[in-house]
């Protein structure tokens, strides 16, 4: 049994977030999430390679959309001249992305479970480094589906200059739309994904061909941005000399690192791919860094060529024609730039290209909607989570950890205004954080398999993976050097603050299922086992009808070893009438009376309950509550007022139990309440707990 697995059986559906969908009527939830799958097809939402690439790769290939903006709009703050900078700062980042997919597709092999980073650094590290690498995880794929979505409304923007206004409404409009096709479960979301994703690569690769051709043929002209004037940055009089310049290409190259996201997606959802897994997984994680690659460096070579220019902020840094720019001016992202420059200002494939970007920013916002559940399942799985993050829903998706994600990158977009440029600040930290671990613990592992090898040949094979291993650590721990120098005061902090605190949540839930499994831990002598010495039964009575005599056959039923009612007496004149007709239909049992001076429903009974534990302190006691259940939801306003917060307070009492017996009302269910109802028996503990 895993941690944590003693206290409630199994993980269900009674979460929060899950609960919230689920209270969606039948007929519009089918229509949103589609019918549920059943468990014996589940083999059917893994996928092949094909359709692999586009869900778990469009995280790195949208990057292209946004990474070559932050590298020029960062060292644009050293002015014009610094911008021709962008094509070194886009190699080290093609280094470094090598590097990383390289060591990534050992890891693959190494530890084909899915686990990813989370299990190589949890085996390797130990349990505190694991549960730091998983925050740093869970932060990321957040940020993942906030930059994609403002990132997407940018290009929206680009194409209808209209809705500039409205860049939030329009991010928050697409995590939702993201989050309702992720509900309706990965195989529709590979089906959906696959058409998009390499329509963006053939459109991608018709610009950059194209503008290589024109390129090499001289037909290549200026970006529409070449001519303007980019003004340095406050503190960047100097260029790019001086500490602060080369802090400039630093923090440029942090920027750009941002393609290297997406890479951990895949080593995570190495069990969503068909068998062989590990091999597929690999070879797509392959593709993934070529294609990567090439995107890249062609829309920095063309940027370069076209001296495309995107800054921060237009209204300080940019002059057009001597004049800072006018109040209506719009700066178009670098892919937007090139697209005008080499299909021309008016052509349609301006717009197909806007169109397509958009589309793989929407799916690589749901590379994060697989990535993100399925990680939380398995720190749920460990007790680091609430266990109801296990849960799969009527889709066969990690429902829950979908409904969490959707929630947490709609409040992070909303914050930050849908701000690229702000978003990013935050993004990288927990990236490369999490690969510099990964490959610590890829370090030790490969270390223990040599050590376990007894043939020189078998040792010196390995050789060549620790060396790969140790080049990528080496490597992205001097990125994450660079991304706190750079970014730290720029917003990252808010991240690093995040994964501490997630973390130390995660460790305090771990302490808490730690300490209920020991506490709930059966042995053979157990004191537990043994049945009560007596029961005593005590039934809340606030009027004497139908629902009560229900009550009362039940409890009498049980046959306990006491029997008593109790009214709690906070109008003389209505205790006077239950005492009357409980005297007039000579009900066989005592009642007691609980005065309340007060006016309190409540502690009376609890009052009452905790003396017969005192008398008794081994005994039972069962209390017996008669609840209306009806069927519209606005009739729950006028019943159960009493009981509800009586029995939440009851469940606080060791040795206390409660039951409710359940009446039907017949004008609340539009037909009469027949034998079958009475016979239908008390509901202990019932699941209805809806009622206001």
């Amino acid at each position: 049994m895993p941690p944590g697995g003693g206290a409630g059986g199994q993980a269900g559906r009674e979460g929060l977030p899950w609960g919230a969908v689920q209270s969606i009527p039948r007929a519009l939830r089918r229509a949103l999430v589609g019918k549920p799958i059943h468990s014996e097809r589940a083999g059917e939402a893994v996928l092949p390679k094909r359709t692999a690439l586009p869900v778990f790769s469009a995280d790195a290939l949208s990057s292209v959309a946004y990474a070559p903006d932050e590298i020029i709009l960062t060292l644009a703050l050293a002015g014009t001249t610094a911008i021709a900078v962008s094509p070194w700062v886009g190699l080290a980042v093609l280094v470094v992305l090598a590097v990383v997919i390289t060591a990534y597709r050992q890891n693959v092999h190494a530890y084909p479970s899915g686990g990813g980073d989370y299990e190589i650094v949890s085996k390797n590290l130990g349990r505190t480094a694991g549960v730091g690498v998983g925050a740093a995880l869970m932060a990321d794929y957040a940020l993942v589906v906030a930059v994609s979505m403002a990132t997407g409304a940018q290009y929206v923007t680009a194409a209808l200059p209209g809705l500039a206004d409205r860049r939030v409404e329009l991010a928050v409009a697409g995590i939702l739309l993201v989050g309702l096709l992720n509900l309706r479960g990965l195989a529709f979301v590979g089906r959906a994904s696959a058409v998009p994703t390499y329509f963006f690569l053939a459109v991608l690769a018709a610009l950059i061909l194209t503008g290589l051709v024109l390129d090499l043929t001289g037909g290549l002209g200026p970006a529409p941005s070449a001519g303007y004037e980019v003004l340095p940055a406050a503190g960047h009089d100097a260029g790019l000399a001086g500490l602060a310049g080369a802090l400039v290409v630093l923090r440029a190259f942090s920027s750009g690192a941002v393609a290297l996201t997406g890479v951990e997606t895949i080593t995570n959802s190495v069990p969503y791919f068909r068998k062989p897994r590990a091999a597929n997984a690999a070879a797509t994680l392959g593709v993934l860094g070529a294609l990567s690659a090439a995107l890249l460096a062609g829309v920095l070579y063309l940027a370069d060529r076209t001296d495309a220019v995107v800054v921060a902020d237009p209204d300080q840094q940019l002059l057009i024609d001597g004049s800072h720019p006018p109040a209506d001016f719009y700066q178009y992202p670098v892919l937007g730039q090139l697209a005008r420059t080499v299909f021309g200002t008016d052509s349609v494939w301006f717009y197909v290209l806007a169109a397509a970007t958009v589309a793989v920013l929407v799916l690589a916002a749901s590379t994060a909607f697989s990535g993100f559940p399925t990680l939380a399942s398995r720190l749920a799985r460990d007790a680091f989570l609430p266990r109801q993050l296990q849960a799969r829903g009527d889709r066969y998706a990690f429902t829950n950890g979908i409904v969490v994600l959707l929630l947490v990158a709609v409040v992070l977009t909303v914050a930050f205004e849908a701000s690229v440029n702000r978003l990013i600040q935050l993004y990288i930290v927990g990236v490369f954080f999490s690969f510099t671990l990964t490959q610590a613990g890829m370090l030790r592992h490969w270390s223990r398999v040599r050590r376990a090898r007894r043939s020189p040949e078998a040792r010196r094979a390995l050789l060549p993976r620790r060396a790969v291993a140790l080049v990528a650590f080496v490597l992205c721990a001097a990125v994450l050097v660079v991304v706190l120098v750079t970014k730290l005061t720029q917003g990252a902090w808010i991240t690093l603050v995040a994964i501490a605190a997630l973390g130390a949540v995660m460790a305090g839930i771990r302490r808490h299922y730690d300490a209920v499994d020991a506490e709930l831990a059966l042995e053979p002598d157990s004191p537990v086992r043994a049945l009560p010495s007596r029961v005593h039964a005590v039934i809340y009575v606030s009027s004497v009808r139908k629902p009560l005599m229900r009550a009362l056959a039940y409890a009498r039923a049980s046959r306990p070893s006491t029997l008593e009612a109790v009214v709690v007496d906070t109008n003389a004149a209505a205790t006077r009438r239950i005492l009357d007709e409980w005297q007039r239909l000579e009900i066989p049992v005592p009642v007691t009376v609980l005065h309340s001076p007060y006016r309190d429903t409540i502690g009376p009974v609890v009052d009452h309950v905790r003396g017969v534990r005192r008398k008794s302190p081994r005994d039972l006691v069962v209390v017996y509550l008669p609840e209306y259940v009806v069927r519209r939801r606005w009739e729950r306003l006028l019943h159960n007022q009493a009981i509800r917060p009586l029995r939440a307070r009851l469940h606080q009492e060791r040795g206390v139990m409660t039951a409710s017996v359940p009446w039907h009302l017949s004008t609340a269910q539009g037909r009469d309440v027949g034998p079958e109802s009475a016979a239908a028996g008390p509901r202990r503990a019932p699941e209805q707990e809806d009622r206001p």
